[in-house]
């Protein structure tokens, strides 16, 4: 049986480890070369304690635990960086219409494991980063803007498209001194200090994209009484940006993007599509033309014909769960579960939540056609009880947000159920993004 020099395998260990536990990677080995891992032996072996060669068909059977090459790699259309990346579903978007990622930044360590176990990274051409405050250098007042800058074109590529997906954060000036604002060439660095828009704003400044697309929930329109908005939009502006579809407000704005007509989940994220001024690359741009697909899944469509009973809810937590929606409802709220009939064609749930299974405000899916007129009188009938209904499954989440489609599996998730459920629930609707991507590409091109 032939093997490879240890060094090869050690190499290939380390690059999975950055995924996987010792746990996972044991079970996979043990899938060509039965009873022969073990947790413990790796851990052994990484730590030079013991002498272990990987074959050539474990070699290739653990390589094939990294995300794949794109074919396109090494000619792109165009390069991109993607920041607070989540667990890249941006990121899928313009990889999928020849974008080649050169830079991520992500801070949680469980999604940098979903995310490295599903995107392609070499190092010679991509670079990964933990804060993206390391580089900007924004938490160092001392640090002139100068020195900043210079730290910034050093330790980021060049690139076309900049991506972020940044927290929504209110903006102060209060503690900005006036000594702090004097020589200062951006406006910015005053007025959305201690935000980390202001580490975008940063590096747009500073690289200069060609485009950018950044991601925030609805309600960033009205954060702090529209101030958060009303300073991103002037900031975008003074760093020489035209940003899509500004005129528009209220219930007909196209930059708030609803998932529901992409998957079955009513998800709404502004989305501000903005392109270097100078370039004259944005006529005729915007989001009203964002297609649609002709035919989305239907709920029924995402879910698994067989799931682990671990998923139905336990006698004790539907009653928690729905008399905590009862409670909810009386005082007029409507805080509780939504209850998702799978039969229904048209049923649409709720927005995912991160603190999915955790917060009261469920996804449920009623399998198995409880009975909620007899459940008023009777909670507890013995034979009603047999229905509770269930929460997704990660694999259902993922198809939920578009990262696989209606019966795949391909999305790798190599974390627990409650990191996945958290990250998906953190995520974008993956289809969404493919869409604005694609009504991107032609101005992206035209220089």
């Amino acid at each position: 049986m032939h093997q490879l020099p240890d060094s090869q395998g050690l190499q290939l260990l380390e690059k999975v480890l950055e995924i996987y536990d010792q746990k996972q990677i044991a079970l996979h080995l043990n899938q060509i070369s039965p009873e022969k891992w073990n947790r413990e032996g790796i851990n052994r072996w990484r730590n030079g304690k013991a002498q272990e060669k990987l074959t050539h068909d474990e070699y290739i059977h653990l390589f094939k635990l990294l995300p794949v090459r794109p074919k396109h790699f090494d000619n792109p259309d165009f390069d991109f960086i993607d920041l607070f990346a989540g667990i890249g579903g941006i990121r899928n978007a313009f990889e999928s219409i020849g974008g080649r990622c050169v830079f991520t930044s992500e801070w949680n360590k469980f999604a940098v494991k979903t995310y490295k176990a599903n995107w392609y990274s070499e190092p010679n051409k991509h670079v990964f980063n933990e804060d993206i405050r390391e580089i900007t250098l924004s938490e160092d007042d001392s640090i002139s803007e100068q020195e900043a800058y210079q730290n910034i074109n050093k330790h980021i590529p060049n690139h076309d498209v900049l991506l972020a997906g940044f927290p929504c954060q209110p903006f102060s000036l209060a503690g900005v001194s006036k000594k702090n604002s004097l020589g200062r060439s951006h406006g910015f660095e005053c007025e959305t200090q201690g935000t980390l828009f202001f580490d975008v704003a940063r590096i747009i400044a500073v690289k200069k994209p060609k485009s950018f697309l950044l991601e925030n929930v609805k309600n960033l329109k009205s954060h702090d009484k529209g101030k958060t908005f009303k300073v991103i939009m002037n900031t975008l502006d003074e760093l020489g940006y035209d940003i899509a579809d500004t005129t528009y407000t209220g219930t007909k704005d196209p930059k708030v993007i609803d998932g529901a007509n992409f998957t079955p989940q009513h998800r709404e994220r502004i989305v501000l599509v903005g392109f270097r001024r100078d370039l004259n690359i944005s006529e005729n741009f915007t989001l009203k033309d964002l297609k649609h697909p002709k035919v989305k899944p239907s709920f029924s469509d995402i879910l698994d014909s067989e799931v682990d009973p671990k998923y139905t809810l336990t006698p004790k937590l539907w009653e928690y769960l729905y008399n905590y929606a009862k409670k909810h409802k009386a005082k007029g709220n409507g805080f509780g579960f939504g209850l998702v009939n799978p039969n229904n064609k048209n049923a649409i749930a709720r927005t995912l939540s991160a603190r999915y299974h955790k917060d009261g405000s469920e996804i449920l899916i009623n399998h198995k056609n409880w009975d909620m007129e007899l459940s008023e009188t009777d909670f507890h009938n013995e034979l009603n009880q047999l229905n509770r209904p269930r929460r997704l499954t990660p694999r259902e989440c993922a198809r939920l947000m578009g990262f696989d489609k209606p019966g795949e599996s391909n999305f790798k998730i190599p974390v627990s159920d409650t990191q996945a459920y958290r990250q998906f629930g953190n995520s974008v609707v993956a289809p969404v993004f493919e869409a604005v991507a694609n009504l991107m590409l032609k101005h992206i091109k035209r220089l």
